[in-house]
């Protein structure tokens, strides 16, 4: 057996998995979210949830993954051979593809906006890009056209086959260690930008300043849900990736660290969005999804001096999320056919991504020519968010703490954390009552509820 791909750096390990959860959800996802469920009150809740679910689920990855050393189907046949546990790790192999197809168009449609920032054929309309009808006609020929999605999305496919086929450390590693770095300081600097606009302390306060009143049973059930999203547990990318992490890799630091800046981002895009909507008294226009990036968006960075610059960075910020997103979730399924099928690493990202080329071209044009093709209501691109997300995720995100929490090797989970006793670790005993009481039970009510 060829020996088992690794992390070449601690830097390397951090920005990888970072990356890895840092991606649309945090950039994309968040900000809707947080408008939707009462701003401040919805950002405690995330942020809760983040340190007493997001973190020990996140270990409980981490643990599978570097004691199994194999992919999401092989670290369950390894460490419990004869069992059906294998079953979730496949489940979950399913979860990342799925999203995979659908990350694909978002990530073309994120390319298509940045090539039209730098040329400018975005604020063709004037200084003030013609207004939201300009920017609402713009987002209906680059997500709904013909041509412009699925042109954009090949060549998105195209980008992770290139990234991919170079392998763990000199395509994901190293792409991770310009990436993410690119992404703060951008992220920065976009933030540094809407602190100066009049009226950005109003934003503020509706990010940063909780009512309490605001807080119901869906604000936590959303909370909790966006937890997952934001740390891309359950899809698994963190057991593949920890898979590759050294012996000496400080598991219980490594989640923390990835914690704390997947918050930070979240903060920084805050911190960025409700300033600068609020300032050109925005607020009431959709903050939805695709409708907030693609529309209010361009129309505040219309209002500023240079809009095709910061739309520009703004875009360039959003692609490499969306990159970072697409390589690690096609990473899981590489994984699989290379450690199951004894696949080389070319073939096995040629067989994940070449069948992407027809679905996620399918997937771009159910928002537009396609549309009137649904099943229980649902486009096939929403088919596959709403499939993904809300059912397998939670399933998988179950399966995986039972596991750890109950049936996987005795004391799995502490040797992983102490490094086989040669680390103290005393968050092992809270981490093991969270996956065995408190996340399965948590995850069941976002399974439940959504």
């Amino acid at each position: 057996m060829a020996k088992k791909a690794q992390f070449a750096t601690k830097i390397g390990l951090v920005a990888a998995t970072v990356g890895s959860a840092i991606g649309l959800g945090n950039v994309w996802r968040f900000p809707a979210e947080t408008q939707q469920n009462g701003g401040a009150a919805f950002l405690l809740l995330y942020i809760i949830c983040v340190f007493i679910l997001g973190i020990p689920v996140m270990l409980g990855e981490f643990s599978l993954g570097r004691g199994g050393q194999s992919d999401s189907v092989g670290v369950f046949r390894r460490l419990s051979p004869g069992s059906k546990w294998w079953i979730f790790g496949a489940l979950g192999i399913l979860a990342s593809y799925l999203i995979t197809i659908f990350y694909m168009v978002v990530a073309g449609w994120t390319l298509e906006y940045l090539v039209q920032s730098v040329s400018g054929s975005l604020y063709a309309g004037g200084t003030d890009g013609g207004g939201h009808d300009h920017f609402t006609a713009v987002m209906q020929r680059s997500v709904s056209g013909l041509w412009q999605p699925v042109t954009a999305t090949l060549a998105i496919i195209v980008i992770n086959i290139l990234i991919l086929t170079r392998g763990v450390q000199k395509g994901i590693e190293r792409l991770s260690n310009v990436l993410m770095p690119m992404l703060f300081l951008i992220l920065l600097g976009l933030f540094a930008v809407a602190m100066t606009l009049p009226g950005a302390g109003e934003g503020l306060e509706f990010f940063l300043k909780p009512d309490f009143a605001k807080i119901t049973p869906s604000t936590v059930v959303n909370a909790l849900g966006q937890t997952f999203f934001s740390l891309s547990l359950g899809m698994g990318i963190l057991v593949t990736y920890s898979s590759y992490y050294p012996a000496d890799t400080n598991l219980t630091k490594t989640s923390v660290t990835v914690a704390l800046l997947s918050l930070m981002v979240a903060l920084l895009m805050g911190g960025l969005i409700f300033p600068a909507v609020m300032s050109f008294g925005l607020q009431g226009e959709s903050m939805h999804g695709a409708t907030l990036i693609f529309v209010t968006l361009p129309e505040v960075f219309g209002r500023l001096p240079l809009p095709w610059l910061w739309s520009a960075l703004f875009f360039l910020l959003l692609l490499v999320a969306a990159i970072t997103s697409t390589v690690s979730l096609a990473e899981v399924t590489v994984a699989f056919l290379a450690d199951r099928f004894g696949m080389a690493r070319r073939r096995a990202v040629l067989v994940t991504l070449i069948p992407m080329l027809p679905l996620s071209s399918i997937c771009a044009l159910s928002m537009g020519p396609l549309s009137d093709i649904t099943v229980a209501g649902l486009n096939f691109f929403d088919l596959l968010d709403t499939f993904a997300t809300n059912i397998l995720l939670p399933v998988v995100s179950i399966g995986t703490c039972l596991y750890v929490g109950w049936f996987g090797p005795k004391n799995l989970l502490s040797r992983q954390l102490t490094n086989n006793g040669t680390l103290r670790s005393p968050l092992s005993p809270a981490v093991i009552f969270i996956l065995r009481w408190v996340a399965p039970l948590l995850i069941a009510a976002i399974l439940i509820l959504s």
